[in-house]
């Protein structure tokens, strides 16, 4: 008889899943700052702001009230009619309370629309770059993924002849991510306009449509592609508090749809977790409906932190960056460095790349390739300003390594 091997036990669709090189390269960053190496990280996705006090007092107020036991599934009523009367004010997305389904994170709320709308085979379209998440999510669903790619020459937006062309009659759902991570583009209310047109043309296409970085804007407010005519019954609109309101450990999330896509979603949540953290949702309550000058003051953060920079990688020979009109990342080419080589090490890919400038200058980034983008890398601009000079320091110093 042979040994017993456990790794002969996982499930299929667990062995395809890689782990996210998002958190791998964060964790090898963490390992060599315990070691002592002086590591300068700009990988993960997180402000680096505290959650504003008025939020943290409310989640302890609601603790010290007795909210410590099961959520309803749902949420609470009035922290999903305050979401509502919010996303029709703002967003123009005309949902009431039953449409709105609170989840453990807005990675969650992504998971339950996958699981609630795909069969095996069915296929979703994947703008790249795109969150590294979104693959493995569908993939677990038992969707196929079917890649478009974008770069940076269209501001990494397809063209709608692209989406069209990817499209058959085993088309699901189309992954949406305006304002983007990792490269913060935004899709213009025109674009949307022609990208519901697709997808009405269609029998069985829905939207899936995360919008976790809409309060993070530098020009323009995003557009909210549910709130287009003939729009809302077929988008799953994503949106969580993790984000605007530096609440990421907090866990809250939600999605907003029509009622028959809410149910489905909640019979999901239902059967694999329950309902949300109870004083965490009384905390995104506060968030919700109090001021919003915290959410301004860190845009404005933000909007400071991109000029600063995209104007020191602009001095970068050999790396071309895209002013990002959103979010907290910016998503630089750095194609022109690859094939080159310094010393007796040769560098070919963004993967060998990021791993290289860990190494040899102790700067974490994230290699294009995880996000479906070759030859770019992603920086977190969520990062004070002496970090950021220092780490495009440190960049600028092995661009010019490179020989």
């Amino acid at each position: 008889m042979k040994p017993f091997d456990p790794a002969n036990a996982l499930s299929a669709r667990t062995s395809a899943i890689e782990e996210a090189a998002i958190i791998a390269m964060a964790q090898k960053a963490r390992e060599m700052k315990a070691q002592g190496v002086d590591v300068v990280s700009l990988t993960i996705g997180e402000p680096d702001f505290d959650t504003p006090e008025a939020i943290r007092q409310a989640a302890s107020d609601a603790m010290n009230a007795g909210f410590t036991h099961y959520a309803p599934i749902a949420g609470y009523p009035e922290l999903r009619s305050a979401i509502a009367e919010r996303l029709n004010q703002d967003n123009a997305i005309p949902v009431d309370m039953a449409g709105v389904i609170l989840s453990n994170g807005a990675k969650q709320a992504l998971t339950n629309a996958c699981f609630a709308t795909l069969d095996a085979g069915d296929e979703v379209i994947m703008i790249a770059p795109f969150w590294a998440a979104y693959e493995g999510i569908v993939k677990m669903a038992g969707g196929v993924p079917v890649i478009v790619s974008a770069g940076a020459g269209t501001g990494f937006k397809p063209t709608l002849d692209q989406v069209a062309g990817a499209m058959s009659d085993r088309t699901k759902l189309i992954m949406l991510n305006s304002p983007s991570n990792p490269s913060g583009a935004v899709w213009s209310a025109e674009e949307l306009q022609a990208l519901a047109g697709l997808v009405q043309s269609h029998p069985r296409c829905l939207v899936l449509s995360d919008e976790i970085y809409e309060d993070i804007w530098f020009e323009e407010r995003p557009t909210s592609i549910a709130s287009l005519p003939g729009m809302f019954e077929r988008t799953i609109t994503v949106n969580g508090f993790s984000k605007a309101y530096a609440m990421t450990g907090w866990r809250v999330g939600y999605s907003a749809s029509c009622e028959p896509l809410a149910k489905a979603i909640s019979k999901v949540q239902g059967t694999f977790t329950a309902g949300g953290n109870a004083f965490a949702q009384q905390g995104a309550l506060a968030a919700i409906t109090g001021p919003r000058d915290d959410v301004d003051a860190m845009r404005a953060s933000y909007h400071h932190r991109r000029d600063l920079i995209v104007s020191l990688l602009s001095d970068i020979p050999g790396i071309k960056v895209v002013s990002p009109p959103a979010t907290f990342y910016v998503f630089p080419d750095i194609s022109g460095l690859l094939g080159k080589s310094a010393g007796n090490t040769r560098i070919e890919t963004d993967v060998e790349f990021c791993h290289w400038l860990l190494h040899e200058y102790h700067l974490a980034a994230v290699p294009g390739s995880a996000f479906g983008g070759p030859g770019c890398i992603r920086l977190s601009f969520a990062a004070g300003d002496d970090d950021i000079k220092k780490a495009i320091a440190r960049l600028a110093e092995a661009a010019s390594a490179l020989a």
